[in-house]
């Protein structure tokens, strides 16, 4: 196939060569009716990118093929069968694979370590989740992705689930096995859906984790927003092999999909992809020599230790993607939310996720030796700031084995049922009929369904005092706590 293409780019460059004009939305009319005001920050180019998709960009019959154009280069440059665009984010991607490889019913082997996209699938379709346990680190206090050991043990008590879902890499760019989990699943004549959502750019370069398509996984879901170059909401899902049906798959991607797709993402994704195809090892190589000097330089600095050899190995993980630098701040007697405050506030920086211990920043191809010498000047000020910071509070960290509650009820019936808001402390013991989740990375604590125990309710409130943030619970505070009645 050709890569020097890029039909949806073309197709919004003929639309203004052309001097189409649409009576239509988008309203604002390439930005015609838009208030001074908004163009004075977001300027008037963005406006001009966004036409409707159907009877604008392409006719009102789709004649031209411009998106599934773009969706068969996308698939020829990662080695996938076929690839999809989703202007909704790998969210929606993950739902829509969820649901295609189960029909939307029966039991699902799901890694604990899921986003709360995926728990959300669970939810919408009253999927049994059958718990895959990750590799808990008592010491780190942190999730390894599991084994092929966990997977098939996992089949082993529930043989009748229609497929597992992994995370790999992780938001800390640790990977799994992916090739021996595959073999685990297609020996049972099972797909294998891979939220690979940290992992767009795996295709690109060989010296980073293995593609989950390379691996011979039969779905994965990536969002190219977080390591790619497109904009926020765009994800690709890839499928391969027969195990899953691709009717299906799409219907239930329309399901969830908007109506309404933003020609922004699509031409951001397509746009991408021909960079990639053809100078992408060129660019992450570029990328990962920066990351592995920085790396080094970080280590150096007094009371910060980049984590690496601690993340991989036997009993860890199987591969990392050194582009996220980890970093462990307990030697500078503060907390991870304390310096990515620090460094927000004083040093005008953004960290990729903060916990009590430890904050992470994610190198890409769009960083050079400016953007990395204003970060270790800004860890260099953190240093010297540390002593002055006020000790955090200790966070009451639950046993791995503390971690694993009960599942005493369906999600979607713990959700959608009656329900009680009662006191924090009078919910240990009962069943959760809310999400609650540190975030980011997003990865909840507590699932409708699961029954609180004391250790998981301390960690939350002593983490609510320490900085961290839960989104999604109706009271964030953690004063009350919705529960089953």
């Amino acid at each position: 196939m050709d890569h020097n293409e890029a039909p949806i780019l073309e197709a919004i460059a003929d639309y203004h060569a052309k001097d189409r004009y649409g009576f239509t939305p988008p309203a604002h009319r390439q930005g015609r009716g838009v208030d001074r005001r908004v163009l004075e920050v977001l300027g008037v180019d963005p406006f001009r990118g966004d036409l409707v998709a159907t009877g604008g960009m392409d006719d009102r019959k789709s004649s031209h093929g411009y998106l599934e154009r773009a969706q068969e280069l996308m698939a020829d440059a990662v080695g996938a069968d076929q690839a999809f665009f989703s202007t909704c984010g790998s969210s929606l991607s993950a739902k829509a694979c969820i649901l295609a490889a189960t029909a939307g019913g029966g039991e699902l082997l799901i890694s604990r370590d899921a986003h709360k996209s995926a728990a959300a699938g669970l939810m919408l379709a009253g999927i049994q989740p059958r718990w895959i346990r990750p590799r808990w680190d008592s010491r780190l206090h942190l999730a390894h992705p599991p084994s092929p050991e966990d997977v098939e043990a996992t089949w082993e008590r529930c043989p009748d689930a229609s497929a597992p879902l992994i995370v790999s890499p992780t938001p800390y760019g640790t990977s799994a096995d992916l090739g021996a989990i595959v073999e685990v699943c297609h020996r049972r004549g099972k797909p294998l859906i891979v939220d690979e959502a940290w992992g767009a750019h795996l295709p690109f370069h060989e010296d980073l984790p293995t593609w989950a398509m390379s691996a011979g996984a039969d779905l994965c879901v990536v969002s190219v927003h977080k390591t790619g170059m497109g904009f926020e909401q765009g994800s690709v899902y890839h499928l391969q092999g027969d195990l899953v049906d691709v009717g299906r798959l799409q219907q239930c991607a329309d399901l969830l999909a908007t109506t309404s797709p933003n020609t922004l993402i699509y031409a951001g994704i397509d746009g991408w992809r021909r960079q990639m195809v053809q100078h992408g090892t060129e660019l992450l190589d570029g990328a990962l020599t920066l990351a592995r000097s920085v790396r080094r330089e970080i280590d150096a600095i007094s009371g910060l230790h980049v984590l690496e050899d601690e993340l991989i190995g036997a009993e860890a993980s199987h591969d990392l993607d050194r582009l996220h630098i980890l970093m462990d701040v307990t030697g500078m007697g503060i907390s991870g939310y304390q310096a990515g405050d620090w460094l927000r506030e004083h040093r005008h920086l953004d960290c990729s996720t903060t916990d009590s211990r430890r904050f992470e920043v994610m190198f890409s191809q769009s960083d050079d030796t400016d953007t990395a010498d204003r970060l270790l000047d800004a860890l260099a000020g953190l240093v010297d700031a540390a002593p002055h910071l006020p000790t955090p509070p200790k966070v009451r960290m639950p046993e791995p084995g503390e971690l694993e509650l009960e599942t005493a009820d369906l999600p979607r019936e713990a959700f959608f049922g009656a329900v009680d808001d009662v006191p924090a402390e009078r919910a240990v013991g009962r069943v959760a009929a809310e999400q609650i989740t540190p975030y980011p990375p997003g990865i909840p604590v507590i699932l409708p369904g699961e029954v609180i125990n004391q250790a998981v309710l301390d960690y939350l409130k002593s983490g609510l005092e320490a900085g961290m943030v839960l989104p999604d619970p109706k009271d964030p505070s953690l004063e009350t706590i919705r529960v089953a009645r």
